[in-house]
């Protein structure tokens, strides 16, 4: 383990600080004074961890927090910047603790990506973008990833397939594929940079929707097994799948 793995991991936005090299200073923003301040009681001369995807992670040093503000300058590189493949999360809007998990397992597994969806059975039409925008970068703070991934609009199923760029693969979960005739030709160890996965509404997608979806090349029905998942539990079973074709192909490329 890093000697410096007990210290706070905060992400820092780009334009906070565009120039990342030993002895740079930049403000915090008030959040995270108030965070460091309040919360940890953190003091001047105090060490974190600060991070984001253009500059990798550095070890920074605190100067004088009061209340919404503080300061910090960066002292060592902990680690160069990683990029972690193209992969977007389609998934239809969920209760709001639900969608919430969403969020925090898709930012652990990879998703770069969220793209929240409107479906026939979709029970909730409202979201707050900031709200799961901070809990995604909660959620990266954690797991020690580089990037935030981007949370976009809510949009209907049919915008989707409508806009999805034909020449990547949407994966997506269709329950019952032997009760549907389908025979999946893919897995998701065909999984590629940029490709996506379709995850239903509870109470699955509706008859005419899957005709949609399997009327569209680029779309790949796949199989979560036998058994009827809960859509969040559909999300961590089919990212964990779709992340470990990621890896491969990328092993293969290297």
């Amino acid at each position: 383990m890093s000697a410096h793995a007990h210290l706070p991991r905060l992400y820092l936005p780009a334009d906070a600080l565009p120039a990342a090299a030993a002895g740079s200073a930049c403000a915090l923003p008030p959040a995270q004074a108030r965070y460091l301040g309040t919360v940890l009681r953190k003091q001047a001369g105090d060490s974190v961890r600060v991070f984001n995807a253009s500059m990798g992670e550095w070890l920074a040093t605190l100067g004088d927090i009061r209340k919404d503000k503080g300061s910090l300058t960066l002292t060592e590189r902990l680690r160069t910047p990683q990029t972690l493949p193209s992969l977007v999360l389609a998934f239809a809007l969920l209760k709001r603790d639900a969608t919430d998990l969403v969020l925090r397992m898709g930012t652990e597994l990879g998703v770069t990506s969220f793209q929240p969806l409107i479906t026939e059975r979709t029970n909730t039409h409202r979201v707050n973008l900031d709200r799961l925008t901070a809990i995604a970068t909660e959620a990266a703070e954690q797991c020690e990833r580089m990037d935030i991934p981007q949370v976009v609009e809510p949009c209907a199923l049919t915008t989707l397939l409508g806009t999805w760029p034909e020449k990547h693969r949407l994966f997506a979960a269709v329950e019952r594929t032997q009760d549907r005739g389908l025979a999946p030709s893919l897995t998701f160890h065909h999984a590629r940079a940029g490709d996506g996965l379709l995850i239903g509404p509870e109470g699955g997608l509706s008859d005419t929707e899957c005709q949609a979806l399997l009327a569209r090349p680029f779309v790949a029905p796949v199989s979560l097994g036998p058994l009827v998942l809960r859509a969040d539990t559909a999300v961590a079973a089919g990212l964990a799948l779709m992340g470990d074709g990621l890896r491969s192909a990328q092993d293969q490329s290297q």
